[in-house]
């Protein structure tokens, strides 16, 4: 693991800890300058082929989602941990699914359902791309129904 202060490639594992998604987190030491750091593993895990409203296929991409998620997040209080955790519910609920294909319905569903557990904020401004939510009436009627589940 190279250091990310010095790029030397030589570091000690101080720990190591599991997180609940199969990920592993080490916390690490260069042995040239000292610095401690961590570093992240997750299996990589053959995600399905998502397949668009237009009928086109592309690799799903988690920097993508992560996108999509950030900015809908932003300038709320919604921590990078949380966002992760979400990222990774919907990555491993699509691998779960054992599909070689699956919907981008499917991959939004899902990400408005952990949005709406997450933050309503961030979860309305998702909402108005995915949902298409094309004027004030179609929103007011989403919040309203928001609204009445809290």
């Amino acid at each position: 693991m190279r250091c990310p202060y010095c790029q030397n490639d030589g570091s000690k594992v101080i720990d190591t800890t599991h997180d609940s998604h199969g990920g592993i987190r080490r916390r690490r030491e260069c042995l040239k300058c000292g610095q401690r750091f961590s570093s992240y593993e997750r299996p990589i895990l053959a995600t399905p082929l998502i397949v668009k409203q237009d009928g086109t296929r592309e690799e799903f991409e988690r920097g993508k989602l992560e996108r999509g998620i950030r900015i809908a997040c932003a300038k709320r209080p919604v921590s990078a941990a949380d966002i992760e955790r979400l990222l990774g519910q919907v990555e491993a609920a699509l691998q779960r699914q054992g599909k070689s294909e699956i919907s981008s319905r499917v991959v939004g569903d899902l990400v408005i359902k952990g949005l709406k557990e997450l933050d309503q904020i961030a979860y309305i401004r998702y909402a108005i791309v995915y949902l298409r939510l094309d004027d004030l009436h179609a929103l007011r009627n989403e919040i309203d129904r928001l609204l009445l589940e809290s």
